[in-house]
């Protein structure tokens, strides 16, 4: 007989789903870089700038709306503060072409 309690899941299978997620998560975060990289060459080409107050809000509250927990309005805003930032650091070094463009 086991020493786990049936229907409790374990330790190292939970942590297996995290991993999951996470490989997907990684994913989804760099083919939204990838996206950011192509607006980026976008806005290039019409000589605007990276930064986009209206935008970035716009996302900020879409976001906050979509929430659904169990992490807070202000973490996920923080979550995603970081992941525009690192797009618009990416777009603003980034001379190369972007995968999937011609």
């Amino acid at each position: 007989m086991s020493s786990r309690p049936r229907g409790r899941a374990s330790l190292s299978s939970v942590r297996g789903r995290i991993d999951r997620l996470d490989a997907q998560l990684l994913r989804l975060v760099n083919r939204r870089a990838e996206l950011a990289l192509l607006i980026g060459r976008i806005k290039r080409r019409r000589k605007w700038p990276v930064f986009d107050a209206r935008r970035e809000a716009f996302v900020l509250r879409h976001v906050a709306r979509e929430n659904r927990g169990p992490l807070s309005s202000r973490a996920v805003a923080r979550i995603f503060q970081a992941v525009l930032r690192e797009c618009r650091r990416r777009e603003r070094t980034s001379k190369k072409k972007v995968p999937g463009t011609s």
